[in-house]
């Protein structure tokens, strides 16, 4: 069974529901930071945009060595037996990850959109904006850099119960107390073929 997303927007969704990424450099150094996916025409994911503190360690490494590896958890949980009506039937872990691999360039022409996009996209009802921070903002956004990585590589695992037999998913999808794992795996699960018990 390959657990792949049924289309490229699905990576995208991921991304946009679960920001919140590991971007890693050559030497093993490891940030966490929200990224925005950016797509193509049709929905294939092209770059990821983002900041750094330009204090971060990485920022120099990045500029002598563009190579990153990014690393992103979607919903994901333990599921118990006692969740199915299956005797025999054991435990597992379903998951929705993304390892992609990125050439970082740094674009600092653009760091108030990214810092004004992310913030757009963290409070979509027209929340909170960075205008609200008046002067500070203004001496905040000179220690900040913007980023574009351009992805080279994407490996999407998408371990949401593909394989389970169509009782057994519809047991699991209703009673897992993570209605987050729980929705991943119903969305991917409308798109999968019968499986009988």
């Amino acid at each position: 069974m390959n657990f792949v997303p049924h289309a490229p927007a699905d990576i995208a969704a991921m991304i946009a529901s679960h920001p919140l990424a590991w971007v890693v450099s050559r030497d093993f150094d490891a940030t966490p930071l929200p990224l925005l996916a950016e797509c193509d025409g049709q929905g294939r994911l092209v770059s990821l945009f983002g900041h750094y503190a330009r204090r971060n360690p990485q920022v120099a490494v990045f500029e002598a060595d563009p190579r990153a590896l990014i690393l992103f958890n979607g919903p994901q949980g333990y599921v118990s037996p006692s969740l199915v009506s299956n005797p025999v039937w054991g435990a597992t872990w379903n998951y929705a990850t993304l390892r992609i691999v990125a050439e970082i360039a740094f674009v600092a022409s653009e760091t108030d959109v990214a810092l004004r996009r992310l913030a757009a996209h963290l409070e979509p009802q027209g929340g909170w904006q960075v205008d609200a921070m008046g002067d500070r903002y203004d001496r905040m956004i000179d220690h900040i850099v913007a980023f574009r990585a351009t992805v080279t590589s994407c490996e999407a695992v998408f371990k949401l119960g593909q394989d389970e037999a169509d009782g057994t998913f519809a047991e699991i999808v209703a009673g897992h107390p993570n209605r987050d794992l729980a929705r991943a795996m119903r969305d991917q699960g409308d798109r999968r073929p019968p499986n009988p018990e």
